[in-house]
């Protein structure tokens, strides 16, 4: 998989909303797609944050774009801003947390 730059120019376009409690890592997660970074002392996102990625699989161009919500509030600020309602959401949780897999049943875009 290589990186891939021209925005117009795709085969697939793949939509992705990350949703999940405060601190679980889904900025560091958007980051680290989009722009191959990772920030140890990063700070909770206000609002919602969105990045595109292209990248080449065989012979296909794949595009990404994700949405990166706040945390506890994560439906508030997809409701309140831009309003990517008809997107898959992946929800990003800290494994190790029970608060975290049950939050997940709570918001009812996934299942845990």
């Amino acid at each position: 998989m290589a990186a891939y730059r021209a925005d117009d120019d795709y085969d697939y376009l793949f939509k992705l909303v990350l949703i999940g409690d405060s601190g679980v890592g889904k900025s560091n997660l958007l980051s680290r797609f989009a722009k191959n970074e990772f920030n140890l002392e990063s700070k909770s996102t206000i609002g919602v944050e969105f990045a595109t990625r292209s990248i080449r699989v065989d012979d296909k161009i794949v595009k990404a774009q994700i949405w990166d919500t706040a945390g506890q509030e994560s439906r508030k600020s997809l409701d309140a801003g831009n309003d990517p309602s008809n997107l898959p959401k992946g929800q990003t949780i800290n494994v190790g947390s029970k608060d975290d897999v049950s939050a997940v049943k709570k918001v009812g875009c996934c299942s845990a």
